[in-house]
């Protein structure tokens, strides 16, 4: 895609002291649209509150640090997701993160069993998620990584990932479940509520990889879990845009977060894109405060910004 829409204005001033919760931006592991300092002023500009940095790879708790003290006004936000480069489910690399000051812990991405163990279809056209890429590059290089489990043979969280929640609740981080499977995604769920974390996300259902059923994704919403609604989603192809707007009405507003999921070359700059997604989700017939709830109210929530 080398032409992108541009947001409107109302939609502009809708997002205004949000948070963008999943960004890929440099410095990474392939090249990126723009850097981390970059965003920073971009946001202090459009006045949105700041973004979250996710990498496949490496804890970011300390480049947000770095970042922060570059742009003042804007805040730049850490996390960590646990596939093999920081040692799969691994307690000690959480409560390292968490203690740098991340925020939020995703369970494995790239190397989920889910995406080790199958092919998942795109839609024709859609482009191969850019990690994939690359994952297929360190196989050619020898480096083919083993499947990170989060669950034992008999469907029970393994006791990694049990003390993984466990140092996500006493930090009270955001636990996300990353590219898990379905039962793997409400065993992780059911856990970590259970151990009172108070911030659990259902990263994406509608990915072909985890692909939800709307029945999955309000018995998750009725447990207490937020779903993130993710823009690169729908915008290259992978589900249709309908798909989002259905998850969202049969879940309720309240129980949903828009994030972007940007940073790839052949997407929309990654300020544009909490913008273009409340404009598709206005043309949907979605009423300002709604998408206010999922792009401010509880972007803030999950930044952290309404705890005491």
């Amino acid at each position: 895609m080398s032409e992108h829409p541009k947001p409107s204005q109302r939609a502009r001033a809708l997002v205004r002291g949000g948070y963008d919760m999943h960004v890929h931006i440099d410095p990474d592991f392939v090249p990126r649209i723009t850097d981390d300092i970059t965003l920073a002023r971009r946001c202090l500009e459009l006045g949105t509150a700041g973004f979250q940095l996710k990498s496949h790879y490496s804890s970011t708790a300390e480049r947000a640090r770095t970042v922060n003290a570059a742009v003042p006004g804007v805040r730049a936000i850490g996390a960590i997701v646990l596939n093999r480069a920081v040692g799969g489910i691994n307690p000690l690399a959480v409560e390292i993160a968490a203690r740098a000051g991340a925020r939020t812990v995703w369970m494995p991405t790239v190397h989920a069993a889910n995406e080790i163990d199958e092919v998942h279809s795109f839609a024709p056209g859609a482009p191969m998620p850019v990690w994939m890429r690359f994952e297929m590059q360190l196989r050619e290089a020898g480096l083919a990584a083993q499947a990170v489990e989060v669950l034992d043979a008999d469907g029970r969280l393994l006791e990694q990932t049990q003390a993984v929640i466990e140092v996500a609740a006493r930090h009270q981080l955001v636990l996300a479940t990353g590219h898990l499977a379905r039962d793997e995604i409400f065993a992780v769920v059911d856990g970590a509520l259970r151990a009172g974390v108070r911030d659990v996300v259902v990263t994406h259902p509608e990915f072909p990889s985890q692909n939800l059923s709307l029945d999955d994704q309000l018995a998750l919403a009725q447990r207490g879990a937020l779903l993130e609604r993710c823009f690169t989603t729908p915008y290259t192809g992978k589900v249709g845009w309908e798909q989002v707007f259905a998850g969202v009405r049969a879940t309720g507003v309240a129980n949903n977060v828009l994030s972007t999921d940007l940073g790839q070359v052949f997407n929309p700059p990654v300020e544009d894109g909490m913008a273009l997604f409340a404009d598709r989700f206005l043309e949907a017939g979605f009423s300002e405060e709604e998408v206010h709830m999922m792009v401010v109210t509880n972007t803030r929530r999950l930044a952290g910004e309404d705890q005491p």
